[in-house]
């Protein structure tokens, strides 16, 4: 039964919560581990507890590339399939699909990118604290970060989007961070805005706040895709015809009649 006009907005907009609400639910069960122990820093944080904080970085390190990235790259495969139109998708079977199929090359991206951070939010805690004549590097380093937080959108959307080695999805995660900076910008934007509304209403975040976060960041991956092959197609037909146009004037020459030669569409995505 279809309903139309009030009616049928309404309708809409239950069936988009609920399907926000399930993925998000679904994601922080998976992700549970993680989120206790970073709910533990926090509380550790607030009352400086020096000791106990360094033992929840610990934790968090150890848990994140096991849970949190695995969960993660689940929750991508669903709004994946939002973004590519396929919004009925059942979500309980099409999370777990995704989560086996992506779990290697999100637990080896896990631990590069956990490492990664570690290493930089340390360089950045020095630079700011220990020596105050160079905070110039810490603020790069900041800098840093924040692109290498907004290339992990990247990550997940290639991870679920793209077969090829968990080495290229890294590199190129990187790459089309540096290469299209309205699109970080963009998502940063959007992100910082959901976890600021989010940290105002914590319960969003149990609810709606990282399923939103998701299907906005590969919202903006796939934007940027299809305008990537948009551009490759017409490159690649521009080529064609140059070398169409080489081969007609050479046959054109030797006094022969080129052959047609069959077009070979390639693709990607899963």
């Amino acid at each position: 039964m279809e309903f139309k006009g009030a009616m049928g907005g309404i309708y809409r907009l239950t069936e988009w919560i609920t399907r926000l609400a399930a993925t998000n639910l679904l994601w922080a069960i998976c992700s549970s581990p993680f989120l206790f122990f970073l709910i533990m820093k926090l509380l550790v944080m607030q009352q400086n507890l020096a000791n106990e904080s360094l033992q929840m970085n610990w934790a968090i390190a150890i848990v994140a590339p096991l849970t949190l990235f695995p969960a993660t790259s689940a929750l991508f495969t669903v709004v994946r399939k939002w973004n590519m139109g396929d919004t009925d998708v059942p979500i309980f079977r099409t999370f777990f699909v995704g989560y086996k199929e992506n779990y290697k090359q999100s637990l080896i991206g896990g631990i590069f990118y956990t490492l990664l951070f570690a290493i930089m939010y340390l360089d950045y805690t020095v630079y700011m604290t220990q020596f105050r004549n160079m905070q110039l590097v810490g603020i790069i380093m900041l800098v840093l970060l924040l692109l290498l937080f907004v290339s992990l959108f990247n990550f997940f959307s290639m991870v679920v989007h793209y077969h090829m080695s968990i080495g290229l999805i890294i590199k190129n995660a990187v790459l089309l961070t540096l290469i299209r900076p309205f699109r970080v910008f963009s998502t940063l934007l959007g992100s910082g805005l959901l976890f600021y509304i989010g940290f105002r209403y914590p319960v969003l975040f149990v609810f709606f706040i990282i399923s939103i976060i998701a299907w906005f960041a590969f919202f903006n991956f796939y934007a940027t895709f299809n305008k990537m092959q948009e551009q490759m197609e017409k490159m690649q037909l521009k080529k064609e015809e140059e070398e169409a146009a080489a081969l007609a004037e050479q046959s054109a020459e030797n006094g022969e009649t080129p052959e047609p030669s069959d077009d070979k569409n390639i693709t990607l995505q899963k």
